[in-house]
C-alpha cells in the first residue's frame, strides 16, 4: 500500500511539470486604434479555447483563455484612444487565466483566433467595437465610416462635403491605403513597411485632390489599423464614392523586378504571372490582418454570381479607362513595369456600382524603388500623377449632375489629346461620335488607314471641347 502511495507521489512529480509546459504563453500583445473599434491582437505559442463577454457598472471586458499563461507586460494596452483604462490579470483556475478590461464606455466584443501564417504565429484577437451614443447596436461597416474619431496618426484634413457654387455636387473619390495595423504588406529591403509608405501617397494624393474645385477625396483608412477587404469597397460605397483606387506597393518574386503597374478586375483571370501572383498576395491579407468569421451569405451564389457579372460590366469598361489614364501619366515620371492596365482577381476591386483601380506604386521589394517610395518628392509626384489621370477620366466621364458634368455642358471644359483602349464592338464610327470628332479626325490623330480596330489598341483622340454630351 505504501509503495503504491509513492509511486503514485513519483508520478505526480513527473506530470505537474509536463502539464506547465503544455500550457500555451502569451507572448506580446499589440493594441490598434480605428475609427469605430479598438483591436487587440495576443501572440500565442500555441491553440487556445477562450470566452469573453460584458460586465456593467463599472463596464468591463473579461477575457478567460483555458491553459494559458501570461509570459510579458499588458501596460501597453492603456491610454491614447483606447476606450480602456485598466488592466488586471489572474488566474479564474489552476490552468485559466483570467484578463479584465477596465473600460470607459461600452462596447461591443467579438473574438477569434488565427492560424500561423508567413508573418505571425497562433493568435487571439479582441475587436471591441464602439457603440454610437444614439444606437445601442453595434455600428454597420458604413455608419462606422463616418462615426470617425481621432485615429493614431495625423490627421489629414477632408474637404468640406458642401456644393460647389454652381449647386452641382463634387465627384467622389475613394482612396483606399493597402493593408494597416496587424497588417504591414510588404516590406522592403531597409525594413520599410508598405502600409506606411502608401498611406503616406494617399494623404497625399487626396491632399491634392481636394485643391480642385468640383472633387472631393475621402481616405478608407485614416490611420495604421486593419480593414477587411470587402469592407473597404463598404466604407467607400457609404461615402458616395464615383471612383475607388486602391494604392499599394507590393514585393515581387524577384528582387530585381520593377516599375509601377495598375489593376482592374479581370472577369477571366490574370493578364500575366506577376498579376496573379499579386492578387494571390493581395487576397491572402485578410488572414493576415484576421478578418474573422466576417463573410459573404453565399446561399444563392450561383445567382448572384450572374447578377455580379452583369452589373459589373459597365465598372469594368471604366475602370480600364481610368486605370490607363492613370498608368499613362505614371509613366511620365517612374518606370512601368506594364505599358497597359493588367487584370487580375483583387478581391478589392469587385464593386459592381463603381469603377475600381489597384495602384502598384512600385516594387518595395527592389532595393531601388523602395527608397524612392520612402521619399517624400517621389509621393508627391506619385500622386499628381495618379491624380492627372483621375481628372483626365472624369473631364471625359464626368457623372450626371456633377460640377464637372455642368461644365462640360455650359461648354467651358476644354479636353485635352487623350487615350482610348479599345474594346470589344467599337468601331472608328462610334468612338468618333462618342468623342464628338469626325472619322477623319481621329483617323488622322492614329495614322490610320482603314477602320479596321484591334481590341486592347491604344488610339489617340485629339483635343476638344465637350459640351451638351
Amino acid at each position: 500500500m505504501r509503495l503504491h502511495f509513492l509511486l503514485a507521489a513519483f508520478i505526480g512529480c513527473i506530470l505537474l511539470p509536463l502539464e506547465a509546459l503544455a500550457m500555451t504563453q502569451i507572448n506580446s500583445v499589440r493594441l490598434w486604434r480605428a475609427p469605430d473599434n479598438t483591436r487587440l491582437v495576443f501572440d500565442l505559442t500555441g491553440p487556445v479555447e477562450h470566452s469573453v463577454f460584458t460586465l456593467s457598472a463599472p463596464d468591463r471586458i473579461v477575457i478567460d483563455i483555458k491553459k494559458t499563461k501570461l509570459s510579458t507586460e499588458l501596460k501597453a494596452l492603456t491610454g491614447g484612444n483606447s476606450p480602456i483604462t485598466q488592466v488586471r490579470t489572474g488566474n479564474r483556475e489552476a490552468d485559466e487565466l483570467r484578463i479584465v478590461l477596465d473600460i470607459t464606455a461600452q462596447v461591443t466584443p467579438k473574438s477569434f483566433t488565427l492560424a500561423p501564417n508567413q508573418q505571425y504565429g497562433h493568435r487571439l484577437v479582441v475587436d471591441l467595437f464602439d457603440i454610437l451614443p444614439n444606437n445601442n447596436a453595434r455600428p454597420t461597416a458604413a455608419t462606422a465610416a463616418t462615426a470617425v474619431s481621432k485615429p493614431a496618426t495625423t490627421a489629414v484634413t477632408t474637404k468640406p462635403s458642401s456644393l460647389p457654387t454652381s449647386g452641382k455636387r463634387d465627384i467622389v473619390i475613394a482612396i483606399d491605403a493597402g493593408h494597416g495595423g496587424e497588417d504591414p504588406g510588404a516590406i522592403g529591403p531597409k525594413g520599410v513597411r508598405e502600409k506606411d509608405i502608401v498611406l503616406k501617397i494617399a494623404q497625399e494624393l487626396q491632399r491634392q485632390i481636394n485643391t480642385e474645385k468640383g472633387f472631393r477625396a475621402e481616405l478608407v483608412r485614416t490611420g495604421d489599423y486593419f480593414i477587411p477587404l470587402r469592407r473597404r469597397t463598404e466604407i467607400a460605397r457609404k461615402k458616395g464614392a464615383d471612383l475607388f483606387v486602391s494604392i499599394h506597393a507590393d514585393a515581387a518574386p524577384r528582387a530585381a523586378a520593377f516599375g509601377a503597374s495598375v489593376f482592374a478586375l479581370s472577369d477571366s483571370g490574370a493578364t500575366s504571372e506577376t498579376a496573379r501572383w499579386l492578387a494571390d498576395s493581395e487576397n491572402r491579407s485578410d488572414l493576415i490582418g484576421g478578418a474573422g468569421n466576417v463573410k459573404l451569405d453565399d446561399k444563392d451564389a450561383m445567382l448572384a454570381g450572374v447578377l455580379l457579372d452583369l452589373s459589373m460590366t459597365a465598372s469594368l469598361s471604366s475602370s480600364l479607362d481610368v486605370g490607363q489614364k492613370v498608368l499613362s501619366n505614371m509613366g511620365r515620371i517612374t518606370p512601368l513595369h506594364k505599358k497597359r492596365v493588367e487584370q487580375a482577381g483583387f478581391m478589392v476591386l469587385k464593386s459592381p456600382d463603381m469603377p475600381s483601380i489597384l495602384v502598384e506604386t512600385g516594387f518595395i521589394s527592389n532595393p531601388n524603388e523602395s527608397i524612392k517610395l520612402a521619399n517624400r518628392s517621389h509621393q508627391q509626384a506619385l500622386a499628381r500623377s495618379i491624380h492627372a489621370g483621375i481628372r483626365q477620366f472624369f473631364q471625359q466621364n464626368p457623372p450626371p449632375g456633377s460640377y464637372v458634368a455642368w461644365l462640360r455642358d455650359s461648354g467651358k471644359l476644354a479636353i485635352g489629346p487623350r487615350e482610348h483602349v479599345v474594346r470589344s464592338g467599337e468601331s472608328v464610327s462610334l468612338l468618333a461620335q462618342r468623342y464628338q470628332i469626325s472619322p477623319a479626325q481621329l483617323r488622322s490623330a492614329n495614322n490610320l488607314k482603314s477602320d479596321a480596330l484591334k481590341i486592347g489598341q491604344i488610339l489617340t483622340v485629339p483635343a476638344t471641347t465637350l459640351a451638351g454630351q
